[in-house]
């Protein structure tokens, strides 16, 4: 006995053939779309996730989502994300430090040297040398360019 998880909209279920005829879609869309169109079908979570798109639990809350939201379903939900530890005003400081005379003693900055500075100064509370390398990487990338 087969379960209907999704009972799509003739529209919706129209505009999502369409989308599949266009051709360029995001890799998780195309599966967010195959998946509703093979449970709208009758399929099971267990026979859908056995093409191997999604889990079963990623299938129900697909389908609890169209429920909510209809095709908005398909779209990317915003991650937050670890946030960004150092500001802009951060790098510039680090940039500035690096372009700034060595101290007495040194030749040139060297990334330690520049991250030890900037604790002593303050302005922050710990940061790696490999951090103050991303940052002039970047800084030179964006210089370059």
């Amino acid at each position: 006995m087969h379960k209907n998880h999704v009972q799509l909209k003739d529209g919706d279920r129209e505009k999502l053939y369409e989308l599949l005829r266009k051709g360029s879609l995001k890799s998780r869309t195309f599966k967010r779309i195959h998946c509703l169109l093979e449970l709208d079908k009758g399929k099971s979570y267990t026979e859908v996730h056995s093409m191997g798109y999604f889990s079963r639990v990623s299938l129900k809350a697909l389908a609890d989502n169209y429920a909510l939201e209809g095709l908005k379903c398909l779209e990317e939900k915003p991650r937050s994300g670890r946030p960004k530890k150092f500001t802009q005003t951060d790098k510039d400081e680090v940039v500035k430090l690096s372009c700034s005379t060595p101290p007495t003693g040194h030749e040139y900055w060297s990334l330690r040297l520049i991250s030890d500075k900037m604790v002593e100064l303050k302005l922050s509370d710990s940061i790696s040398h490999e951090t103050i390398r991303d940052i002039l990487k970047k800084k030179d990338k964006t210089s370059s360019g």
